[in-house]
Formats: structure tokens, sequence, C-alpha cells
């Protein structure tokens, strides 16, 4: 998929380590602007931009974030099916236009997963299959 440059910043933690994380946030010098709708909140500092700490306890989360992918920097990135599982939890627009763009690669092995860690997202992700494929054309069994 090709990278999107925008200006926020989102680090994604346990729930269970909220406080710890906020605390620790305010001793750095950060101010906590508010929560967020999809769980977390928002912390900042005189002379930077925002960043939006966000938090989840789903079983498939805690096991993505103790095996994540590395981007080029070596930065820890959510595997592609657990950033999808994230962005379907989100629901906002912009997430939904987002697994829209990953749904060309590796579709059923992300459905696999799906079923097996949160099927109640499966019939989600199923349709919004049909809309990229409607979008972009439909996919090849061989890329399926």
């Amino acid at each position: 998929m090709p990278e999107q440059m925008t200006l926020d910043v989102a680090i994604l933690i346990a729930a269970t380590d909220a406080e710890t994380v906020r605390s620790a946030c305010i001793r750095a010098g950060y101010r906590v602007l508010g929560t967020l709708s999809i769980g977390g909140f928002t912390v900042q500092t005189a002379n930077e931009s925002p960043i939006d700490v966000l938090t989840m306890d789903e079983p498939w989360l805690i096991a993505a974030l103790h095996q994540p992918n590395h981007d080029a920097l070596g930065n820890p990135v959510l595997p592609r099916p657990a950033l999808i599982m994230l962005k379907l939890h989100a629901g906002r627009t912009q997430d939904l236009a987002d697994v829209q763009r990953m749904l060309a690669a590796k579709r059923e092995s992300i459905r696999q997963q799906l079923a097996c860690q949160n099927a109640d997202l499966v019939e989600e992700f199923e349709a919004l299959i049909q809309l990229a494929d409607w979008e972009f054309g439909e996919q090849s069994s061989a890329n399926a």
C-alpha cells in the first residue's frame, strides 16, 4: 500500500498500560488534551504536534503488539491484519477507506485471521472487499 503522509502521530498501547503511559507523558512535559472516542487520549507539548495514544485490550491486538513488523527505519508497526482489524473497529470514514486500499493484498489470510480472532468483523470486511472490487476491479484468485 502506498505510504500516506499525515501530520498526526498515533501510538497504540494496551489499555492496561494507559495510566502508566499517561503519567510518563505528563512527567516528560506533555499535557493531556482530552480523550479519544475510540479509546485513549491525546497529549501535546508546547512546540510539537499532538500525539494520539490509542488504547485497546483485544486479544488479537495484544498479540500483535508483542510481534510487530518494522518499517524501513526499524520502528515497530502493526502487521497488516491487525491494522485492518483496528481500522474496522474504529469505523471512521478515513479508516474504512484505508481498509479498502489495503484489501488488494493478502485477502484470504486476513479473512481467516478475522474469522478466528474477531468473527463479528468478517461481514464488514466482506462488504469492503466488494466495494474495493467495484472501485478498483476484481482481484484474481492468485492475488486473493
